[in-house]
Formats: structure tokens, C-alpha cells, sequence
């Protein structure tokens, strides 16, 4: 009998315990806020020539296009897109991108001025 009770000793034994991993909580990467694109207000740019740009660079209605850019008008400034800042500064660009408002190139003017700023948050 000595024999099973040997394998009684080895079942009845405690299992040896795994290391214990330690959990420490990985960094998380700070997330960027959003960018806001800025159209400011221009004093040589037609009106219209701004709505056409924003329907043809954000894909906005003619309601929407018109609304931000009154609010540019108005206002000062107006916020025509928000989202990463990548595609904020690449949004920008396409603004500029268009070119001045060929109806008004004798006056001197420039392509529509835009800025990128960080939504607050």
C-alpha cells in the first residue's frame, strides 16, 4: 500500500503557483482635440465666389455654403469644418487652393484666407 499512498501524497499536493504577471495599465495614447477650419471675412472676395467654394471643397449645400459664409461675413469668422488636423490643414489648403475670385483678380485679390485652430474641449 505504500505505493498508493504516495500518489495519494502527489494528488493531495498543492500545484506550484505561476508568477504572477504584473498588469500595469499600458500608457493610452493623448488623443489630439479637433481642429476647426476658419473662413475669415474678405473684403475683395465676391460673396458668391466664397459660397461656390466651400459647395465645391466641403460638398456642402447652397443653403449650408451660404449660412457659413454669412456668418464669416457677419461675423468676422466663421468654423466651416472641424475634424482631425490633418485633414483640417489639407481642408485649408483646398480652400486656398481655389485661387482668388476671377471676377474680382483687378482689385488684387487673394485667395480666400482660412486658419486652422483646436476646437476647445
Amino acid at each position: 500500500m505504500p505505493a498508493t499512498r504516495k500518489v495519494e501524497q502527489e494528488v493531495q499536493s498543492p500545484t506550484p503557483a505561476l508568477p504572477k504577471k504584473r498588469t500595469t495599465a499600458a500608457p493610452k495614447p493623448k488623443l489630439l482635440p479637433p481642429h476647426a477650419v476658419i473662413l475669415h471675412n474678405d473684403a475683395v472676395n465676391g460673396f458668391d465666389f466664397a459660397v461656390e467654394v466651400l459647395r465645391k471643397v466641403f460638398h456642402y449645400g447652397g443653403a449650408k455654403a451660404f449660412w457659413l459664409t454669412l456668418r464669416a461675413h457677419v461675423g468676422g469668422r466663421s468654423v466651416i469644418w472641424s475634424g482631425s488636423k490633418e485633414v483640417a490643414e489639407l481642408k485649408a489648403d483646398q480652400v486656398r487652393g481655389c485661387g482668388p475670385d476671377p471676377r474680382k483678380a483687378s482689385a488684387g485679390a487673394r485667395p480666400l484666407r482660412t486658419s486652422i485652430e483646436p476646437m476647445p474641449g
